[in-house]
């Protein structure tokens, strides 16, 4: 971290080992109405204009998306967190995900802008020559040209160094020669241009990142027949003997690494963000059709069944928005209110990479409940492409996949905050023997906090400790063989994520609480942690089992039993009947 960004703030990764308190998280009732007016704004669009003409996109109307990626740049809505000098509106973050949560809601379409807007736009934008930013970025956030992100290719996705992909400098040193397929491509039939990664002389060292403008040596493939997001296009591209301008190099020679890796990490905090918009919308729906379908002469929504589906999609719908929000809130605190440079924004929000990667993983895997919920709630109807479940549940699937797997990330998570501790830019080794100390000494606590969701902020530190010690054994057991141990590493990470989410309900919760009635989102956090914790006790049980053995597998499964135990478990049925009442009474969701 340089003297630029020396000052007091939230570390990537600290909440692990430190606390917080509720007035120290972003939420999204801390919005500005600026920005609550962009998101209405975005709103609006997606459903007067982008929604009814889904199905046209479905059946290729490529024309119809070109137009609507054009009313979206007359908005503004393509470059709000790009400079003025380029166009842009030079918004925060936070106004970011905004607009992408409000574009989740719009099926297909919001790949489309989001190949648009991030993956497709933001190497330029952060990587490029001041050539390449002021020739592509006016034509991108206007929309009035198409981009596409070019990195995965039949052979290579999770490990995009073994791409195939070549690039060779002409004799006269005025072109980069790029021969080569790639596949997987949003927005690929009608792209205008594309970001296409490539190794230069077929070597690794030498990946790197070209603007490659669409051409008869740069074409896109036949549409690729996919299970969902039918509505956005997706392509191979192939690249014969393509002639690329030096000048259209991204960076230097061998920063493709460093460019795809930076760009994901910008991908999965708004990702986040995005497929919970899609969980709102998946949620109203469902609420409405429970209502109005009636069994036994009553609604199916008056079912206790019903009830605890209704009260759990709300429930993680509620948790996963409070993190994307907590998240690029405290990015945008790094940043600072002056906005930073582009090298201050991009190491920002590399600083809180674990968090994305979470948002990433947690956020769509929420998504994923909440449609399959639907299609139940929605019982038969739900298997029909006549009603939207159907097309929900298929659409959702992607999101698991996107911006890295959820297992890459799952890989990601327990690694980046290992190699944090190891570079002594996070107390992790500080805390873990803090935590040994205490495994070995147990003191008898007399906590009697009475305060609001007292007790489940016990549990949400307590389930920090077991992430600290599944962690710490397993670095202390594998070592630097810890990278090869996968089970281990994805039950740890499934851990923090449920950490991470139980503080960050809890202290939303309780910041709610102290403004007025917050009935309903006390009992979602209470609820929330409840199960969480039963969660985390299995995923530590097992992955200590796997780990040790004798006296010292007996000795952690002692302490985990001390961090895991609920002296005060919540009625959760009444709870659930609580939050689902309130949503059936409004008949849409609410919170």
């Amino acid at each position: 971290m340089d003297a630029q960004m020396q000052k007091d703030f939230i570390k990537g990764g600290a909440f692990l080992i430190e606390n917080r308190s509720a007035n120290e998280i972003f939420t999204p009732e801390d919005l500005s109405e600026e920005q609550r007016m962009i998101g209405d704004t975005t709103r609006d669009f997606v459903d007067n204009e982008v929604l009814p003409n889904i199905e046209a996109m479905e059946k290729h109307d490529w024309e119809m998306a070109r137009s609507l990626v054009h009313k979206a740049g007359e908005l503004g809505l393509l470059g709000a967190n790009i400079s003025e000098e380029y166009g842009g509106l030079a918004l925060d973050q936070t106004t970011g995900v905004v607009i992408a949560e409000n574009f989740g809601r719009a099926s297909g379409f919001g790949v489309t802008f989001g190949s648009q807007t991030s993956i497709g736009l933001l190497p330029i934008f952060y990587f490029g020559s001041e050539y390449l930013k002021e020739k592509y970025i006016p034509q991108i956030i206007s929309g009035e040209k198409i981009t596409a992100y070019c990195l995965s290719e039949a052979g290579s996705g999770s490990d995009a160094l073994g791409a195939k992909c070549n690039a060779r400098l002409s004799e006269d040193g005025k072109h980069y020669i790029l021969n080569g397929e790639k596949m997987w491509i949003s927005n690929g039939a009608f792209a205008d241009f594309f970001i296409v990664f490539a190794k230069v002389d077929g070597e690794k060292k030498k990946f790197s990142a070209f603007v490659v403008e669409k051409s008869e040596n740069c074409r896109p493939g036949a549409e690729e027949h996919k299970m969902g997001i039918k509505s956005s296009s997706t392509t191979p591209l192939i690249l014969s003997d393509c002639h690329v301008p030096v000048e259209n190099l991204i960076g230097e020679v061998g920063d493709g690494t460093k460019i795809a890796f930076n760009i994901l990490n910008v991908g999965r905090f708004k990702l986040g963000a995005s497929v919970t918009g899609g969980a709102k919308l998946a949620l109203h729906h469902a609420i409405r059709y429970a209502n109005e379908r009636q069994q036994f002469n009553v609604p199916i929504s008056s079912f206790g069944a019903m009830k605890h589906k209704l009260a759990e999609m709300a429930t993680r719908v509620w948790v996963a928005e409070s993190m994307s929000y907590r998240t690029v809130g405290m990015i945008d605190a790094l940043i600072g209110e002056d906005g930073g440079d582009k090298e201050k924004k991009l190491r920002s929000i590399e600083e809180y990479s674990v968090e994305s990667s979470i948002n990433k993983v947690w956020c769509s895997e929420a998504l994923d409940y909440v449609v399959d919920e639907m299609v139940q709630i929605y019982g038969g109807a739900g298997y029909s492409a006549d009603y939207p479940a159907e097309k929900a549940y298929r659409d959702a699937r992607i999101n698991r996949i996107f911006e890295g797997t959820n297992e890459i990330n799952r890989l990601l998570i327990p690694g980046q905050l290992l190699k944090k501790a190891m570079k002594g830019e996070l107390g992790l080794l500080q805390a873990g023997k803090a935590l040994q100390d205490e495994i070995m000494n147990p003191q008898i606590s007399f906590d009697e906090d009475e305060g609001v969701l007292a007790k489940e902020m016990k549990l949400a530190q307590n389930a920090k400790k077991v992430a600290l010690m599944v962690i710490g054994t397993a670095a202390q057991k594998y070592m630097a063989e810890l990278q090869n141990q996968q089970e281990i590493l994805m039950n740890a990470a499934d851990i923090i994520m449920n950490a991470y989410a139980m503080e960050t309900a809890v202290l939303r919760a309780q910041k709610l609480a102290e403004k007025g009635n917050a009935e309903n989102q006390i009992d979602m956090a209470a609820v929330f942690c409840n199960d969480a914790m039963q969660k985390i006790d299995m995923a530590a049980r097992n992955t200590i089992a796997a780990m040790t053995e004798g006296d010292e597998g007996k000795m952690l499964l002692v302490a985990l039993k001390r961090f895991t135990k609920n002296n005060s478990p919540i009625n959760t049925i009444a709870a659930r009947q609580r939050i689902a009442d309130t949503l059936i009474a409004a008949n849409k969701y609410v919170f």
